[in-house]
């Protein structure tokens, strides 16, 4: 078992994680659209951000423990759902569900999972969230909420910024499918990885375990690549944003908003929260980033709204400068995969564990032993957005 004390930082997790997953999975997770641009911003902001330091304060008892849409959470922070996660690592989801629970986060599942709500369910927390696209077929959307609300799912998130898909160069040249084609290049790459290769051996979740056997017409993978390619629906507007809340009827989150107007409109929907988020940097390339878009859309609906955001984080530090600009919650995408291919179920906690332990330290030489009580005076004026 390898000595995780020594991970100390999640650029580390990155590299271990480069090493071990397919080169056409670890490219599909760490990629963005286009020139890649708006993905590099995403961090690259938050590097920009000055924190002031505070001296002489009494730094016992302090805590980052919040609530998210009602839900408790060791620190502001949940799992953000992302595709094919199962393929980063055998049965992914389930490993990151269970790590999820065990730290009190909470834990989103995509609907492009490879496990399945079913199996995911049967090993997450109570904040156990599943994130859904509008889709043309409207029947199995309908049926893919009710397993949801079967599966004991606490809130739903609805993706947005989905209607058409990027154009993501390495995804096109890594010829991207699941399982992976048993190509030339693709067969060396995999000769590389064999503690992956094992994993996969050992378990039977090799497809998307919410969609095939589920929607009408798809019985195997030979299927699956045309049906997803039709799917995606282009005439989503705000009257599906409403049929969903009300088929869903719980609580609901919006994920894709970039625009103060988009997110007066996400509160007229009636949603319990919403996410900044820009699907790091894998649609609109030349879009802010997550972090610079984030001080706008809090000054016009913080007040009526939850406000999330995510994008670019890769510790705790990123984590409190977007909490300073008014994020009452953010989530983690490619620092999550980076762990759980590094390490697995480990390497999420690891991955958890120093997101929080940077949050705590980072907060304390600002002054603060309670995050409920940070704001924008942490941050030097004239180096964050406004």
């Amino acid at each position: 078992m390898a000595d995780l004390s020594k991970i100390t930082c999640i650029e580390d997790l990155r590299v271990i994680a480069k090493r071990r997953v397919p080169r056409m999975f670890y490219d599909y997770a760490d990629s963005g659209s286009y020139t890649e641009s708006t993905y590099r911003a995403n961090s690259e902001d938050f590097q920009r951000i000055k924190l002031r330091q505070r001296v002489a304060v009494n730094l016992e008892g302090r805590t980052t423990r919040t609530l998210m849409v009602g839900q408790e959470a060791a620190m502001p922070v949940a799992i953000a759902p992302t595709g094919l996660t199962g393929m980063q690592h055998a049965d992914g989801e389930i490993l990151g569900a269970r790590a999820a629970k065990a730290f009190g986060v909470p834990f989103t599942l995509s609907t492009m999972s490879i496990c399945s709500l079913e199996d995911v369910s049967r090993h997450a927390g109570p904040g156990f969230w599943f994130q859904v696209y509008v889709m043309r077929d409207r029947d199995f959307i309908e049926r893919l909420i009710d397993r949801a609300k079967a599966a004991g799912v606490s809130a739903l998130q609805l993706t947005l910024d989905l209607q058409i898909l990027g154009q993501r160069h390495k995804d096109i040249k890594n010829g991207l499918s699941t399982p992976p084609k048993p190509t030339v290049a693709n067969l060396l790459n995999l000769a590389t990885k064999p503690r992956w290769c094992l994993g996969m051996l050992g378990t039977q979740r090799r497809s998307f375990g919410n969609i095939v056997g589920h929607a009408k017409g798809v019985g195997d993978l030979s299927s699956l690549s045309s049906w997803t390619a039709e799917q995606f629906d282009p005439q989503l507007n705000w009257r599906d944003v409403e049929w969903i809340k009300k088929r869903w009827g719980g609580k609901l989150i919006l994920k894709g908003i970039m625009d103060a107007e988009d997110a007066r409109l996400a509160v007229a929907s009636g949603a319990d929260a919403l996410i900044v988020s820009n699907h790091g940097g894998r649609q609109l390339d030349g879009a802010p980033s997550s972090i610079h878009a984030l001080p706008a859309i809090v000054e016009a609906v913080g007040k009526d709204i939850e406000v999330w955001m995510d994008g670019g984080i890769r510790g705790g530090q990123d984590v409190l400068k977007a909490w300073a600009l008014g994020a009452r919650g953010t989530l983690i995408g490619r620092s999550f995969l980076y762990g759980l291919g590094a390490f697995g179920e480990a390497g999420v906690t690891r991955a958890l564990q120093i997101i929080q332990k940077e949050l705590d330290v980072t907060m304390a030489f600002c002054g603060h032993t309670d995050i409920h009580r940070v704001d924008r005076s942490i941050l030097l004026p004239g180096t964050y957005p406004v």
